[in-house]
């Protein structure tokens, strides 16, 4: 009897274990999933911030590659522009060499004219400006050049057909007396006299200087721009001359600082530069 007590709890014991095993392998299992999703999840935000970080210096590289396509361009806008404004610089040192030597050329060709005051030779703003009174090229209230006029153009002349960089204004001007009955037929007013003048002048330059007629206008103003007072004999003097304006072309224009570093350079005591608005236009016909 005391046998078969001893074994009846055997299936107890048993029990026990199993239920105690069975726990133990639920717990077992149920820590190793617990891990498994912590890990999981702790694998996840790593991805994801490593996504992050690998946008974030996706868009920092992107920025950096902009800022250097940037820099190139700038790059090379500068390079361009240093090389335009090293050619600018040669091109006015160029245009101001050629406007010094016709310059001193043209001194040199009418320094008598100049000695007696009547030229006068002026050098501004990148122009070159010459002042002919009339009694050097006409005869009083006469459009047709004299010869000592013919002599002086003709000098004039082989400066001025050497300047193949400028145009080659030549004006007219009167003071205000009218001009006299006999001349009035042909001249009724100081405005055809003074085309008349203009134009025979640039004839002149044309065909005895060699002077191209494109590169030549004249122009007539009459009385409109006095240099002096039309009072006195020496202003009405002054006012009856024919300027030459040698004006630079589109070169000089592209670059107005040429304009700005030419000196004044007056030849005589009392320089009058005049800057004519063209009223009459006449070209040389050839």
């Amino acid at each position: 009897m005391e046998t078969e007590r001893g074994r009846a709890w055997v299936p107890w014991l048993v029990t026990a274990l199993v239920t105690v095993l069975a726990g133990l392998v639920l717990y077992l299992s149920h820590r190793s999933t617990t891990a498994a999703d912590a890990a999981a999840t702790a694998a996840a935000t790593r991805a994801s911030d490593a996504e992050a970080a690998k946008q974030l210096l996706e868009t920092k590289l992107a920025a950096l590659e902009a800022e250097r396509e940037k820099l190139t361009t700038e790059k090379d806008q500068l390079n361009t522009e240093k090389a335009q404004l090293s050619q600018t610089v040669q091109e006015q040192e160029a245009e101001l060499a050629r406007l010094k030597a016709t310059y001193e050329d043209l001194q040199d060709k009418m320094k008598k004219e100049i000695a007696e005051g009547a030229v006068r030779l002026t050098q501004n703003e990148g122009r070159i400006q010459v002042d002919l009174v009339d009694k050097v090229l006409f005869d009083s209230g006469d459009a047709s050049i004299s010869a000592r006029g013919q002599e002086v153009l003709t000098r004039l002349g082989g400066v001025l057909a050497k300047v193949d960089d400028k145009r080659i204004q030549v004006s007219g001007h009167t003071d205000d007396s009218p001009p006299s009955q006999k001349l009035q037929a042909t001249f009724p007013t100081n405005w055809e006299l003074s085309v008349a003048r203009a134009v025979n002048v640039v004839r002149f330059l044309q065909d005895k200087g060699g002077v191209p007629a494109k590169r030549m206008l004249a122009a007539g103003y009459g009385d409109t721009r006095p240099l002096g007072a039309n009072a006195s004999p020496q202003g009405r003097a002054r006012n009856r001359r024919i300027e030459l304006l040698l004006i630079p072309e589109l070169s000089a224009r592209r670059n107005p600082s040429i304009a700005k570093a030419a000196p004044a350079k007056p030849a005589s005591a009392k320089p009058a530069p005049a800057k004519p608005v063209l009223v009459k236009k006449v070209r040389a016909n050839k």
